[in-house]
């Protein structure tokens, strides 16, 4: 491998007040991530690991392959963008986690997905 790959990954939440039963712990969140090939050399997503924590300290891990169906190629430049959703039962939580990568020239590497806070916001109705 020429250079070591360069991939971005970008993340933006929002709760779903519509989705959510707070009075049952049900606590729903979009989050919509942005993956960049930052890099000189093109990589496939093959698989995604996440960790969810609860606010109550409860951690849930998943794995599975592609994301929303996919396993994106990106070229040098390319961007892939997708929007998923996780239920809590506490109205804060963190999650992060990786995505296994196959670069064209065969190497696996992760890319990793930093940690971020899914909270619903403090507005008053």
């Amino acid at each position: 491998m020429n250079q070591p790959p360069n991939i971005q990954v970008s993340v933006a939440t929002r709760f779903l007040d519509e989705h959510s039963t707070p009075s049952d712990g049900r606590f729903a969140f979009a989050y919509t991530i942005t993956i960049k090939n930052q890099g000189k050399i093109a990589a496939q997503l093959i698989s995604r690991h996440w960790i969810i924590t609860h606010g109550s300290g409860k951690v849930e891990e998943v794995r599975g392959d592609g994301v929303v169906g996919e396993q994106p190629h990106l070229g040098p430049g390319e961007a892939f963008e997708y929007t998923s959703g996780a239920v809590l039962d506490t109205a804060v939580g963190t999650m992060q986690g990786s995505y296994q990568m196959l670069t064209e020239d065969g190497n696996a590497f992760d890319a990793i997905i930093p940690r971020f806070t899914l909270s619903v916001p403090r507005t008053l109705h």
